[in-house]
């Protein structure tokens, strides 16, 4: 059993450090409890804490109880934070956020400040998420002034459930938690944004406590007693008692090394290196009995009984790390648990897919210790008992997985030599995955707490910590909005600067007016400023001089021209960097071209001549691009699109809702790119000018796929390896209403859905609200709306990041 004491909060860097987290399970009613000795400052108060969400249930985060008709709580409902007082069949305050919280992938900062003392009324009670001012609301009761509420009275108060009414349990992992007596703090008291990375991030507490005030931090592991576990750092000797959790060894261990903050060397121990730590994903998880996705989503349980239940991990394993993890087989039914790796985005779901039958599936059998891959069985290693433990190790570098058993690698394999594998054509970035049937269940260690053996050398646990620092949104001049970025603005008829939020210069800009139907207009610097084409249309390219003027060192001016700036309009700007240097000549291909590239963000602006016949046009990013749009300029044409998820036989068109089309029309030459040009058939390289926006997907900040709809609130759950900023989604599987775009400059919280649609000129449009949500690591589709989640419809999606993974905080 691994035992960190102390307040050793500070690395040599200066950076604060979060030891461990306390996992509260809520199948084991898993609480912390303590009574005040007297009542303090019922009027003014701060609790302040991080939390992760396992569960997606009503749960409760705090809560004081005397009866049914007198009790307060902090908890979840609905995904909503709620916060209230309950008194005599009525509420003294009540707030209820609009914004949901459905994120199990990563951190939250939550704060709840009371101080009724205030003149006005929504300055009494305030809750702030991931340090910022919550101000939408769908109920604010707020209370009289000088109310004394229930809090901080001499009863029960509970961290976990509803004080002495043992109910509503948290299923949640959390930390740093605080309460400040007698002062309304700001969030600016336990947090500040990382002047490198630009999230949010814990600091150190430096005020006062006040009576009742406490600082639980769950570093001491080395007993569940009031003086360990549940110890007050404070000074205050406030301890609380922990209910029903345990620090021994193994599968149970409540006491994780998942934190909100990263650092450590792993040296293959587990149980040492901090950061978010992995977990199976309960938004990418499919058939599973009700309850059997538990403990931190680390125990992975039964299925409904008439389809397999398969589940993927929250984090997918890239290229240039090694990862190790381990298995318990808890419950080994008629097949057993089917454990292993694909880069689908799903090992199990309604339509009956099983784990193994795909080429990108490579799994291991644990009922015969067979391994199994597209959809071929073959004899490997040694069936699994009840509480064996498995081993995984994963190189996609070199493309190879090896299984193993209670300390031994299956067919003599050596993970740290590279030799013996189990399989040896693994491809791509992959997620972890895990089958079950009516009668199985594993419990996984992704290094959260200690490995039964130790990892093979140079392979590591999977948290954020050792996920490779990205080439965008590591430092404070490589930041996304570096890059991409979203602006909003009224239009004011008298010309105007827009600025967005990176200082970022901006090649390429498409303005959309927000508040009335109108057309997209798309502009760059390689055609030059007041020159646009219209998404909407097949018009070939205008020029207005009053449109968009000038491409800025922070954003972009317009004019007096209604189209971007009529008076009383609003309007957005999504805007993309590329070279910010004149456009250059590339002859990488048959037709010369000019290209403005930006090699690092995956973005160029190409224009170029048609000859009539098939050809090659370079488009400068140095990598194969996955999504191309073309342009006419000069004549009446469709925008013809290639996405990588479609292929090369196909086009599919941006102006129109229609499905991707056109083998015969031999768009792309039948051609994939490749590092250096874009392949075009008589179509696309007809003798007209061209202009051609190409676009390769960059780990960590874009990209580009496809996914299958099921038609259902609980829809797909798409990977992109960071919180999205900007999401367009388009169904090429059938015609429908069009490219839809949502952003978090125009949607600031979950759920999300205000659409623009690229193919028309419709305003905002709220109709099909709310659809998606962001999250830490992707996005995940909420409505069984046919647009974005038809039911077997196949559907592509190109994405830009507002934070990558290893930083991001849960939204």
């Amino acid at each position: 059993m691994s035992i960190i004491q102390g307040n050793a909060h500070t690395s040599a860097g200066g950076g604060y450090q979060i030891e461990r987290s306390l996992r509260f399970n809520s199948a084991d009613s898993a609480y912390l409890s303590r009574t005040p000795a007297s009542a303090s400052n019922r009027r003014t108060w701060t609790y302040s804490f991080w939390v992760k969400r396992a569960k997606l249930s009503r749960q409760m985060f705090f809560g004081v109880y005397t009866s049914s008709t007198d009790v307060a709580a902090i908890e979840i409902e609905s995904d909503q934070i709620y916060w209230y007082d309950y008194l005599s069949s009525s509420y003294r305050y009540e707030l209820r956020t609009t914004q949901v919280l459905r994120d199990p992938s990563a951190w939250y900062h939550i704060m709840c400040v009371l101080d009724t003392t205030q003149a006005t009324s929504s300055n009494r009670n305030k809750i702030y998420i991931n340090g910022s001012l919550v101000t939408a609301l769908t109920t604010a009761t707020y209370p009289t002034q000088n109310l004394d509420g229930k809090f901080n009275t001499a009863v029960q108060h509970s961290i976990g459930t509803e004080g002495s009414n043992l109910r509503l349990f948290l299923d949640a992992y959390q930390t740093e938690t605080y309460f400040i007596d007698g002062q309304a703090l700001t969030p600016s008291s336990f947090g500040e944004t990382d002047s490198n990375t630009g999230v949010w991030k814990p600091k150190a507490y430096s005020g006062t406590y006040g009576t009742n005030g406490f600082y639980l931090k769950f570093a001491d592991n080395s007993g569940t007693t009031s003086t360990t576990l549940g110890k007050d750092s404070s000074g205050n000797g406030n301890n609380w008692t922990p209910n029903n959790f345990s620090v021994t060894a193994g599968v149970g261990n409540d006491s994780l090394v998942d934190s909100p903050t990263s650092y450590g060397t792993d040296t293959g121990v587990g149980g040492e290196v901090r950061g978010n730590y992995c977990t199976m994903n309960p938004l990418n998880a499919f058939g599973f009995a009700s309850g059997a996705i538990s403990n931190g989503n680390l125990n992975i349980g039964n299925g409904n009984g008439s389809v397999y239940a398969g589940i993927t991990s929250t984090m997918r394993i890239p290229t240039s790390v090694p990862i190790y993890a381990e298995f318990t087989v808890t419950a080994l039914g008629s097949t057993g648990p089917t454990i292993g790796i694909t880069s689908n985005s799903t090992v199990a779901n309604t339509a009956g897919r099983t784990f193994g039958d795909s080429a990108n599936d490579w799994v291991l059998l644990t009922s015969s210790g067979n391994k199994k891959n597209n959809g071929s069985s073959t004899s490997y290693g040694t069936g699994f008992s009840a509480n064996d433990i498995g081993m995984l190790a994963v190189d996609t570098a070199n493309g190879k997985v090896w299984f193993g058993k209670n300390g031994t690698w299956f067919n003599s394999g050596v993970p740290a030599s590279g030799t013996n594998a189990a399989f040896t054509n693994v491809s791509g970035e992959v997620y972890i995955g895990e089958e079950n049937d009516s009668d199985d269940s594993a419990v996984w260690n992704f290094g959260q707490r200690a490995f039964a053996y130790t990892a093979p050398s140079g392979f590591k646990a999977l948290c954020t910590q050792n996920l490779p620092t990205p080439t965008i949104g590591a430092t404070s001049t490589t930041q996304a909005n570096d890059y991409f970025d979203v602006s909003l603005w009224t239009g004011t008829g008298v010309a105007q600067s827009i600025t967005n939020s990176g200082s970022m210069q901006p090649d390429f800009v498409w303005t959309k007016t927000r508040s009335q139907a109108n057309d997209n207009f798309l502009f760059d610097a390689v055609r030059g400023v007041g020159k646009y084409i219209v998404s909407n249309s097949t018009a070939a390219e205008s020029t207005v001089a009053q449109t968009l003027t000038a491409f800025n060192s922070n954003g972009f001016s317009v004019g007096t021209d209604n189209d971007t700036n009529a008076s009383g309009r609003t309007f957005v700007g999504w805007q993309w960097r590329a070279s910010n240097a004149t456009a250059v000549t590339n002859t990488a291909g048959t037709i010369t071209s000019t290209v403005s590239a930006s090699t690092t963000s995956g973005f160029s602006i190409v224009t170029y001549t048609g000859t009539g016949s098939a050809a090659t046009v370079g488009h400068g990013l140095g990598v194969a691009p996955s999504f191309v749009i073309v342009k006419f300029r000069t004549e009446v044409e469709n925008w013809y699109c290639y996405h990588a998820s479609i292929g090369n036989t196909k086009a599919i068109l941006l102006n129109t809702a229609g499905a991707a089309t056109g083998a015969s029309a031999n768009y792309w030459n039948n051609t994939t790119p490749t590092s250096s040009v874009v392949s075009l058939g008589g179509t696309t390289s007809a003798p007209y000018t061209y202009v051609m926006y190409a676009f390769a997907a960059v780990a960590g900040y874009s990209a580009f796929g496809s996914y299958v709809g099921n038609g259902s609130t609980d829809g797909p759950f798409i990977y992109t390896g960071f919180r999205p900023r900007w999401v367009m989604i388009k169904l090429s599987s059938a015609a429908d209403e069009g490219w839809f775009i949502v952003d978090t400059a125009r949607d600031t919280y979950n759920a999300m859905g205000t659409i623009l649609i690229a193919n028309t000129s419709g305003a905002d449009n709220t109709s099909q609200y709310p659809f998606i949500d962001y999250v830490s690591n992707g996005f995940k589709l909420r409505k069984l709306w046919g647009g974005v989640n038809g039911n077997g419809s196949t559907f592509i999606y190109a994405a830009f990041a507002e934070f990558p993974f290893k930083y991001s905080l849960a939204r």
